[in-house]
């Protein structure tokens, strides 16, 4: 459900037997060896990071190589889609690096499972000052069993509405705070005859966000938990046919216009409906923020975008304050690692150290750690950075994206159901009959 700048969704694509033997062929780093005539432990970490990321990573693992004499620390980058091919080869083999980039949900859970992963929550609970230093709604995507299988390595993407001010002022429009008040707002832009939501219904996972929410703030988070038990038939929960009812009447208001499944997300199409003031609104993860300082700056440095959470549900009984998106991406270190202790000292003093928080800050990322609010509010863009902190500090509970926290076959069975469903070539009880199929598969 990311265009962020680490692509995730094409994950769950599976490798061919054909291409195994050649991924398999000289990609294994293999740490925990003598680093050398230092006779240092080395370290190997797989990483996807690009551009100013990854220098990030490379100055800070040079740092920690510098202090910590007896560990030598190697990063690995790869492009996106090749890391997705050959972490899954990797694990498949039992032979992942050291330390290994991960999404956490359903994928690092089926490596869990199959005994790829180092639990570390002994080593959290031996070190309360580490273990507190997070957020704690950004590790529930790496939390099986109350047991933690990842660190946090960068910053948090809730998905939120975004808006043009310009065409709130114009026509004296109000933030909503319901979901009846955002159905009146839709009917408002309407008769102005704009768009009042921006959709790229052609992506398929944007539809997701008003799927994971609806169900959220009706049911609260034990909806989608009894769909990751394999609940029989938990698909056809009530608050999940009311979802689906509420996301069908939104598209016969015209909220997304008539054209939006032909529009993209992923080459900005969506984005500029928003910042060309054809939308009024655009709900989108945060990593949205940057596509359009990248593609129009002037819209954000003139002060015309806005930003409100998603609105509180009439009648639902999930807290308002609930997140849902990418809370965060992660390092988790390899079960076969030679050098665990090694590996943990590397998550302890390099990733998201004092440094390489105030560097991801500099950067526009939102590490999710305690106590930063002083270095937002200096930093550029501050109104939003702190707006984006403050809302995943408060939030009671923050979803990892369902077609992350799904295995691979729901997940994608998720997608094709939800953009027929948008289209309403389905009713919100066949979506529920579809679903249910791909429980525990």
């Amino acid at each position: 459900m990311l265009q962020r700048r680490i692509s995730r969704r094409d994950f769950l694509q599976t490798t061919g037997a054909a291409s195994l033997a050649a991924l398999l062929s000289g990609c294994f780093g293999v740490g925990g060896q003598s680093g050398g005539s230092s006779g240092a432990q080395s370290i190997v970490i797989w990483d996807i990071s690009t551009g100013n990321q990854q220098k990030l990573i490379q100055d800070i693992t040079a740092k920690f190589n510098q202090t910590h004499p007896s560990i030598h620390a190697t990063v690995q980058f790869f492009q996106n889609d090749p890391y997705k091919q050959k972490l899954q080869v990797a694990m498949g083999a039992h032979q992942p690096p050291d330390i290994f980039f991960g999404w956490g949900g359903g994928i690092l859970k089926s490596y869990i499972d199959a005994g790829d992963v180092y639990d570390l929550t002994p080593d959290l609970n031996a070190d309360p000052a580490w273990r507190d230093r997070f957020l704690p709604s950004s590790l529930g995507a790496v939390t099986f069993n109350n047991h933690i299988y990842g660190i946090p390595n960068d910053g948090v993407q809730p998905v939120v509405f975004l808006y043009n001010k310009e065409i709130f002022e114009k026509y004296k429009l109000s933030i909503p705070q319901t979901w009846g008040q955002l159905l009146n707002l839709v009917k408002t832009v309407r008769q102005q005859g704009l768009q009042p939501i921006a959709l790229g219904g052609a992506s398929k996972w944007t539809y997701l966000m008003y799927e994971m929410y609806l169900v959220d703030r009706l049911g609260g988070p034990q909806v989608f938990d009894a769909i990751m038990a394999n609940q029989p038939n938990a698909w056809s929960n009530p608050v999940i046919i009311k979802a689906n009812t509420m996301i069908q009447d939104l598209v016969a208001a015209g909220a997304f216009g008539s054209g939006f499944a032909s529009v993209s997300y992923d080459t900005g199409q969506a984005s500029a409906l928003l910042y060309t003031g054809k939308a009024a609104m655009h709900l989108m993860g945060t990593w949205d923020f940057g596509t359009i300082m990248n593609d129009d700056p002037a819209f954000i440095q003139q002060g015309k975008l806005g930003w409100f959470p998603f609105p509180a549900v009439e009648g639902g009984v999930g807290d308002p304050s609930n997140l849902t998106g990418v809370p965060c991406n992660y390092y988790s270190v390899a079960k076969t690692s030679k050098a665990i202790q090694a590996c943990v000292t590397y998550l302890k003093d390099a990733v998201l150290n004092d440094e390489a928080v105030d560097r991801r800050i500099a950067l526009g990322e939102i590490p999710p750690v305690k106590g930063i609010e002083n270095k937002l509010s200096n930093a550029p863009h501050s109104d939003w950075l702190l707006f984006v902190y403050r809302l995943v500090q408060k939030a009671a509970h923050f979803q990892l994206a369902w077609d992350q926290a799904l295995p691979p076959q729901p997940a994608q069975a998720l997608l094709t159901n939800l953009d027929q469903l948008f289209l309403r070539q389905i009713s919100p009880q066949q979506f529920s009959a579809n679903m249910n199929q791909t429980i525990g598969t």
